[in-house]
């Protein structure tokens, strides 16, 4: 055949307008298949890997592929003119191929895969997306043929069937599959990337070695050392990480850890001292910090970015274009990098995902460190699945997790409502044993910072009986369960400062940060012998868990126990009013607000406290005590798998797994709102920047910071109201001034968005 019509991948221009020589087919499978091959080898099943990727792109050889290819690209000058057909199907020949030569076993598994490596992995039946009926569709239009009949080489055609076998039983092989579909994918992904746009794949540099990332730590954490304040609290948050780094070396290569540490303990920074110094130790090859919170996610990435700098990948929907680089940027595409700071829901939905840009960075995943953040915060509703992948992760994939908590949840095997709770089994607890603290009973014991007063937990309060409360002290935190109760609190105390998901991201942080300077003033004040200056802030629970902030008085609404003990973690948190001649404690009030809870997961949280107290009227925040508080609170869930994921994904015998359904229902945050642009701060300038220009990503990225999520049926009112506008399709912004106030934000419904247990972003 004529060099000039051999088979192409792809076609692309040099940036002088001149084509660059086509990207030859034959070297793009050879190129996926070595690529696939290495990316499958970290797991055992590189065969599998080299097989995907020989025959992924198989129906290229179509001549209907080829035409299009190089009709609509222009490469074809002659007939660059005819107008196209539209995408021709490129990856199902492939699929029948696999079928064809390993059987329904094997072959099948493949196809899985290489139906899906663009338009995402499907199910085996349902519609005309699914396996099943692409299939047969190929078949009856004889794809394969027209592809064979171009005469592909024998070394594409004939690949030696894969002797591995998937890792775990039937029912781990759905993460199989998505490990073998993200080596797939990447591998396809870098090498298009490296003809398309070689410049972009030089940019793909190389990241510093765990081993440099732990230099650099060692050092911080140094000089941190040589600058604390000498007192109680920090001798423990020093034996915290003296402990986190003798487990590291200690403990066995890959398993599950758990790290319970009273808030304010230093668990950020003795997590990571362990997963770098394990990473090292054991040849793990990245670290993944997961978090669950909108309000500290930055928080944390800018913690390790002073130590790290450009080394730290940052990877979640809030972030700041201008904190990423091109680097950095890529880096978040395959999380192909040796430090991650990102979210749950990155990390588990990406896990039971069916997209391709989501699967790419799961073959990353392996020999790796995941520190999950506020375990207790996993969601309840999909625990079932969250835990099994978990445990597969750790068992089959090299994966080591940190459970990193102040409230451990009851995750032990065990029987729930009459059911069997596979739970986390053998997970080995970090704080057990050192020359101050032997365990976490004690650890609670040595911080010990606050005193909880339960006194008013049986008659609820009336906001103004609350008010008259707050107001005997000169800086509190109130926090309460809803919104609407807090803009209640808020308009009664004078000057005080309000903090909810009504405030957009840029105008939260702003008041956090606000905050903490006010209370740093109030302290030199205090220093000096001077009146401290009047801070009353009210918010929802959104503050509760990493913010820091150090308040020596906190009342809290009742809520689930795990809740009011980090609402007691912004209370005397550093441990000030413990030292110097006036010792005391930090008070942490517990009333009745005048309504309980919203329904479901916050209310179930407020009923298993009520089922505490009725036993002990006055406890403490206990380790011993979280164990019965959380069992009481998973016996009162209704379902630990609501939407039936185990089963979608639970092959049949004929391989049978739904993927794609169970990744649309696999979703951790409810569907229920929409992002519509506040005209606060800088987001009036970015908004009419993107009027004027033409559409573009990174305006659409900064203007994030300024959403504000709203129920459909409000928005649906809002925009009839000419209250909103839709500047792009899909893309919403205020477009009345009155819609947005410098105190409470969004005014545009009567309780908005209620903040859920987490504020999760993705």
């Amino acid at each position: 055949m004529d060099e000039s019509q051999q088979p192409i991948a792809h076609a692309a221009r040099n940036p002088d307008g001149s084509w660059r020589a086509p990207h030859n087919l034959a070297d793009h499978l050879a190129g996926v298949a070595a690529l696939s091959t290495c990316h499958a080898r970290k797991f055992g099943a590189e065969d599998w890997g080299h097989l995907a990727g020989l025959w992924h792109d198989l129906g290229k050889y179509r001549p209907a592929f080829q035409d299009y290819i190089r009709t609509k690209s222009g490469f074809d000058k002659e007939n660059a003119h005819i107008e196209g057909t539209g995408r021709v199907d490129h990856s199902t020949a492939g699929a029948v191929h696999a079928v064809d030569e390993l059987g329904e076993g094997a072959g099948r598994l493949l196809a899985y895969l290489i139906a899906g490596h663009h338009a995402g992995l499907p199910d085996w039946n349902g519609d005309n997306a699914s396996l099943f009926q692409r299939l047969e569709d190929a078949r009856k239009k004889n794809f394969l043929k027209e592809a064979l009949d171009q005469q592909p080489s024998e070394a594409i055609l004939r690949g030696q069937p894969p002797g591995s076998r998937p890792k775990g039983g039937a029912a781990d092989l759905h993460l199989w599959l998505r490990m073998l579909f993200s080596s797939l994918v990447d591998a396809d992904f870098l090498d298009t990337e490296n003809y398309m746009d070689s410049d972009k794949a030089n940019t793909r540099t190389t990241y510093p070695i765990i081993d440099n990332l732990l230099t650099r730590f060692t050092d911080h954490m140094g000089q941190l050392a040589s600058k604390a304040i000498p007192s109680a609290v920090n001798k423990i948050r020093a034996n915290v990480l003296h402990q986190c780094i003798e487990r590291a070396v200690e403990e066995r290569g890959n398993g599950l850890y758990s790290l319970t540490v009273p808030t304010g303990g230093g668990k950020t920074l003795s997590a990571l001292a362990f997963a770098l110094h394990h990473a090292k130790e054991h040849k793990k090859r990245r670290v993944i910090y997961a978090i669950p919170y909108l309000s500290i996610i930055e928080q944390t990435a800018d913690i390790f970015r002073g130590i790290f700098g450009e080394d730290v990948v940052e990877h979640h929907s809030n972030l700041d274009p201008d904190k990423e680089s091109p680097r950095s940027r890529l880096a978040s595409e395959n999380w192909d990098a040796p430090l991650i700071v990102t979210t749950n829901v990155q990390l588990f939905e990406s896990l039971f995902a069916a997209r391709t840009s989501r699967c790419r960075k799961l073959h990353n995943l392996v020999d790796s460190v995941i520190i999950l953040d506020e375990a207790q915060l996993l969601p309840p509703e999909f625990l079932e699945p969250c835990l099994a992948a978990i445990r597969s992760l750790s068992k089959h994939y090299g994966v080591t997790f940190v459970l990193c908590t102040a409230t451990q949840p009851a995750f032990q095997p065990r029987e729930i409502n009459g059911k069997p709770f596979p739970g986390l089994p053998d997970v080995r607890e970090l704080m057990r044993g050192g020359p101050l603290v032997h365990d976490p009973n004690e650890l609670y014991q040595g911080l010990d910072r606050v005193e909880i007063h339960w006194s008013n937990t049986s008659v609820s309060a009336t906001w103004d009986e609350l008010v008259e409360r707050v107001t005997h002290h000169d800086q509190t935190l109130v926090i309460v369960n809803r919104k609407t109760d807090a803009r209640e609190v808020a308009k009664r105390l004078p000057n005080a400062l309000y903090l909810s998901t009504d405030l957009c991201g840029a105008h939260r942080a702003e008041r956090i940060e606000e905050i903490r300077i006010r209370l740093e003033a109030n302290r030199e004040r205090a220093k000096e012998g001077l009146p401290v200056c009047p801070l009353h802030v009210v918010s929802t629970q959104l503050i509760e868990a990493g913010v820091d902030v150090d308040f020596p008085v906190v009342f809290r609404a009742l809520a689930g126990l795990d809740s009011i003990a980090q609402a007691a973690g912004r209370c005397n948190r550093e441990g000030r009013l413990m030292c110097g001649e006036d010792e005391a404690k930090g008070e942490v009030h517990i009333f009745m607000p005048p309504e309980p809870a919203p329904s479901g997961l916050l209310l179930k949280g407020e009923q298993a406290t009520r089922a505490l107290l009725a036993l002990d009227t006055n406890p403490t925040l206990a380790p011993h005590l979280f164990e019965r508080y959380f069992k009481l609170w998973f016996a009162a869930i209704n379902s630990m798998d609501k939407e039936g994921i185990v089963g979608l994904l639970s092959p049949g015998n004929g391989l049978e797994i739904s993927f794609r359904t169970a990744s649309e229902k696999f979703q951790l945050i409810p569907d229920d709102g929409v992002p519509v642009i506040a005209r606060w701060g800088e987001a009036e300038n970015w908004l009419t920047k993107l009027k004027a220009d033409k559409p573009d990503r990174w305006i659409m990225r900064k203007l994030q910071r300024y959403s504000v999520n709203v129920r459909r049926n409000c928005l649906d009112r809002l925009i009839a109201q000419h209250d909103v506008e839709e500047v792009l399709p899909g893309f919403y912004a205020q477009s009345n001034d009155l819609l947005y106030d410098e105190t409470f934000g969004f005014l545009g419904c009567a309780d908005n968005i209620a903040p859920a247990p987490g504020n999760y972003v993705f």
